[in-house]
């Protein structure tokens, strides 16, 4: 891919955020017509500073194959802690009686399933997740932020330290990038985990493009080992 190719594509990857941002403002979502559906529930969690919409594409696309889709409201924003917001998803999951749960998360949302997975998920309910531009590995540039929600991406952060260093979960994960993502610029491959590297350039945008929703399709209908 040319440079040119390369900025136009991180030029509409912003521009996606912005759509998505300002239309959760204008006309918020109803998530309630994708509840229904008789295939494991899919829980949506979002990225730092995200709603779920940012996710509403791939909510069309689980929902329509029969997965009632689930997140969680409380959540805002996702301006809270990577463990306060892992709790507030389990009391979720947990009050909602949902079992064999399926996590598609992007970005931070991927730290908070994970944390789920390793620490909050005492009963088992969650079966895997699919976790899409998620910084497994932190970021260089959460170094330079001055708020402690951005800062949470460090490598040595404790609580990224410690999901880092916790390899039990990993193999229930599937973990989905870009080949060129300008937030995580080291990529998102994870240990133990099926690894897929997508030849896509963005960290927003990529969530209404049809090869992602594919392979996350193929990933959920066809999981890892089976």
């Amino acid at each position: 891919m040319s440079w040119l190719g390369s900025v136009r594509d991180l030029a509409l990857d912003w521009s996606y955020a912005a759509y998505w941002e300002t239309r959760h403002f204008l006309t918020p979502g109803r998530i309630g017509r994708y509840r229904n559906g008789p295939l494991p529930a899919v829980l949506l969690l979002p990225g730092v500073y995200e709603t779920w919409e940012f996710l509403r594409p791939v909510a069309d696309r689980l929902n329509a194959l029969g997965h009632p889709i689930h997140v969680v409201p409380k959540f805002g924003y996702n301006r809270g802690s990577i463990p306060s917001m892992a709790a507030l998803a389990q009391r979720y999951v947990d009050s909602h009686d949902l079992t064999g749960v399926i996590i598609v998360a992007h970005s931070k949302g991927g730290l908070i399933g994970k944390h789920m997975m390793v620490l909050d998920d005492r009963a088992g309910r969650i079966a895997r997740m699919v976790a899409v531009n998620t910084p497994f590995g932190g970021s260089p540039y959460a170094k330079w932020a001055l708020r402690r929600t951005l800062r949470e991406f460090l490598p040595t952060d404790v609580t990224l330290a410690a999901l880092t260093a916790d390899l039990v979960a990993n193999s229930r994960i599937a973990s989905v990038y870009s080949s060129l993502d300008p937030v995580i610029p080291g990529g998102s491959e994870l240990e133990g985990a099926m690894n897929v590297r997508l030849p896509l350039v963005g960290h927003f945008r990529v969530l209404s493009l049809p090869a992602l929703l594919d392979t996350i399709e193929d990933l959920i209908t066809h999981p890892p080992g089976r």
